[in-house]
């Protein structure tokens, strides 16, 4: 497993996403802290969203019978959202940067998931309402109490970056986005630039760029996922092309088709940390062995147009 620095955190370039975890029993979730482990990844992400706490909580009594130790991890949360089951909300959730909330969020997964402190802290989805000032309170205040060692963000643009940090003493070193071989707009209208096509719009103010001129790295969620959580598409009949040209690489590589959806957000040379949504460990242990595979330029192009992309 390669590894990468995301800040001052010496971490696997591909890290376990923990949002299904509350579905398992402990038992299950000990075996997937393991497999995970592993397989050389010692980065472990969660949010008080998932299951509603339910995933962190499940965590916690997994990595209790887990082969693996705390001490081996690094450990993420993110808060922000509160859902429409936290209390009467009547049209779904909202967001809350309040010092307030973002303390009590805080607190909140301590607690859930059985550690003295995270390791990573980030802002779940940019709030409009957000007052700067008041989430650099809040990061002053869990960082000289010892409960959040760095920061960050996820799902922001450019600028809402720059907004946040300007009010920060901590340096943000993370920002949470989609992007996987059905997912590339982040490189899509970069390619496109003074064209008029759907794919030269730029949806995102250049995010991808920006990250790497400010050393930030890009956690990428839901990697094999195509739309909005539509589904995967490895041997998804409605992707013929794209699955038969990454099971052609695949063989070359001696591995799987989740190695190399892998494989193809790591040969990107902005240093990308991959982050793995499944609960099966089989599969952790196949998509992790991307880490290991380094595709040439060519077949990274392959992969792209075989994905329906194209290019100028």
């Amino acid at each position: 497993m390669k590894q990468i620095n995301v800040g001052s955190m010496h971490a696997s370039n591909i890290a376990l996403g923990i949002m299904r975890m509350d579905a398992l029993s402990d038992e299950k979730a000990a075996e997937v802290i393991d497999a995970a482990v592993d397989a050389g990844i010692n980065y472990i992400d969660s949010a008080d969203l998932y299951g509603h706490g339910a995933s962190s909580a499940k965590f916690k009594a997994g990595l209790k019978l887990a082969k693996a130790s705390r001490d081996e991890l690094y450990i993420q949360s993110k808060g922000g959202i509160v859902s429409e089951n936290d209390g009467d909300i009547p049209y779904g959730n909202r967001y809350n940067f309040s010092k307030q909330h973002l303390i009590a969020a805080v607190d909140g997964e301590l607690q859930r998931l059985g550690v003295d402190y995270l390791d990573s802290f980030l802002l779940h989805r940019p709030d409009p309402l957000m007052e700067p000032a008041e989430i650099a309170e809040a990061f002053d205040e869990l960082q000289t109490a010892g409960k959040v060692r760095h920061f960050g963000v996820s799902n922001f643009n450019p600028m809402q970056v720059e907004l946040v940090q300007k009010y920060l003493k901590q340096k943000l070193i993370i920002n949470q986005l989609q992007f996987g071989i059905m997912h590339t707009g982040m490189i899509d209208f970069g390619m496109h630039t003074n064209m008029t096509d759907d794919r030269s719009v730029n949806h995102d103010g250049q995010i991808l760029e920006y990250s790497r001129i400010h050393d930030m790295t890009i956690q990428a969620w839901s990697p094999y996922q195509y739309g909005f959580f539509e589904g995967v598409f490895i041997d998804n009949p409605k992707f013929p092309e794209l699955n038969k040209k990454m099971q052609e690489i695949a063989d070359i590589y001696g591995v799987t088709k989740n190695a190399i959806a892998t494989a193809w957000i790591l040969r990107h040379p902005a240093q990308f940390q991959v982050l793995l949504g499944t609960m099966n460990p089989q599969r952790i242990k196949e998509s992790a062995a991307g880490s290991d595979v380094e595709l040439t330029g060519q077949e990274w192009y392959d992969i792209y147009y075989a994905a329906g992309n194209d290019l100028p």
